[in-house]
């Protein structure tokens, strides 16, 4: 049973709920105080840029509630699933710590911490007919963003985006939040959670927040744990080429083929470091530009290391 569904429960620790009925059961509560609820979906092993998300829903929602869920449908069979890190314990923890500097310190706050609530559920609850990280094994209803899903990531990865819908979709129809939150360093998901959005005539608003980033320039992931401590250094060449770039653009540069030889060269001065593609995408299309216009662009890429996979992407003139 839902331990606590007073919104004004002043315990030093978000609300760990598993279960559907609770969810739903805590979120009518909600809705009958009159309270505006925020998401935020992660994968766990939270990380400040999580935590980015979860203060700016903070500021902006009565009540946060953040999804952890490792969703098996946006891996395909060779990728690091079972290896996922999974860290529920920690992520509470970290979602426990005080809000004071990032809240409105309002009686909207349920619990005083970053987060009210996070839900965690099972495989079970999500996938009531099962799932598999096998295509053609799986059953029941998934969704897919046309149009935007087969370039970039979606080239290597072309089951990725279809799981990333249909996990999203399930969640909002789960928590039924007023707002999602997602960040900047998942570009293209940004842009397919839009389109999902709109076409889907989902009652939910978007805000993309700016990516976290440590101090060297790299950008903040889960997966950045599996760097060994001589890949660390390597591990910034991503971002130092988009940089690269983002110079040039902001002196004038509009061109392609300019913008991605300035790209090419920083990587390619890279140890241990192999590129899997660059993208200079419009920020709507996403189609491969050119030039760019008065739109502005993505510039992105995902290069690979010995023990990780890393993308990122900056913004050229434009906003997601």
């Amino acid at each position: 049973m839902l331990g606590a569904t007073n919104l004004s429960d002043d315990s030093r620790a978000p609300l760990l709920i598993h279960s559907v009925a609770d969810l739903r059961r805590w979120r009518r509560n909600a809705l009958m105080a009159g309270k505006t609820v925020g998401m935020v979906p992660t994968m766990g092993a939270l990380h400040d840029g999580h935590l980015n998300l979860v203060r700016r829903a903070r500021t902006s929602c009565d009540l946060v509630v953040v999804c952890i869920y490792v969703n098996p449908s946006q891996f395909a069979p060779h990728e690091d699933l079972d290896q996922y890190p999974r860290t529920l314990q920690q992520d509470i923890a970290l979602l426990g710590g005080s809000a004071k500097d990032a809240a409105r310190q309002t009686d909207a706050s349920a619990t005083g911490c970053l987060a009210d609530v996070v839900f965690a559920p099972s495989n079970e609850s999500v996938y009531p007919d099962g799932i598999t990280t096998v295509r053609k094994d799986q059953r029941g209803a998934f969704v897919e963003v046309l149009g935007l899903s087969h370039q970039m990531e979606g080239v290597t990865r072309p089951h990725f985006f279809r799981g990333v819908a249909t996990i999203v979709t399930k969640l909002i129809n789960l928590v039924q939040p007023d707002r999602v939150f997602f960040g900047q360093k998942d570009a293209q998901q940004c842009v397919v959670v839009r389109s999902l959005i709109r076409n889907l005539c989902l009652p939910v608003e978007m805000t993309v927040v700016e990516t976290t980033r440590e101090q060297d320039g790299l950008a903040m992931s889960s997966r950045n744990r599996y760097l060994t401590a001589e890949e660390r250094q390597p591990a910034i060449a991503l971002y130092k080429a988009l940089r690269r770039a983002q110079t040039a653009y902001l002196e004038g540069e509009r061109r392609r083929s300019a913008l991605m030889e300035l790209a090419n060269a920083e990587i390619s001065a890279a140890p241990n470091v192999s590129l899997e593609y660059l993208s200079l995408a419009h920020p709507r299309t996403l189609d491969e530009l050119d030039n760019i216009g008065e739109d502005g662009a993505i510039i992105s890429g995902a290069i690979r290391m010995p023990s990780a996979r890393l993308i990122d992407n900056l913004l050229l003139g434009c906003e997601l």
